[in-house]
């Protein structure tokens, strides 16, 4: 009855890096430390993680002599974050079922 929940994906700051990717496909890591609010440490860590699994792509680059990281989402990101809602939805459906007793 339950689907099994993406370990990626249930983080709490990977699941909003991800969903702020879905919105815009790409961001750069200033934007999503701040959206986030989290330290630059922890986010380079869990954007390796999504980087790993697939789920995005980093692109290091210049821009006017100013180092900047880029992360946009991959087709593989969108399917998993996708799966991911729908497998929270099943969670949710079930908990506004009447049960009979």
């Amino acid at each position: 009855m339950f689907k099994d929940l993406d370990p990626i994906l249930h983080s709490q700051l990977r699941l909003a890096i991800v969903s702020l990717l879905m919105n815009g496909k790409e961001a750069e890591f200033t934007l999503i430390k701040e959206k986030t609010n989290a330290t630059a440490g922890n986010l380079s860590v869990q954007l390796q993680k999504l980087k790993d699994a697939g789920y995005i792509d980093v692109i290091k680059q210049f821009k006017e002599n100013y180092p900047q990281t880029v992360c946009k989402i991959t087709k593989e990101g969108m399917k998993a974050f996708d799966a991911y809602v729908k497998a929270i939805q099943t969670y949710l459906q079930s908990s506004n079922k009447k049960q009979k007793v």
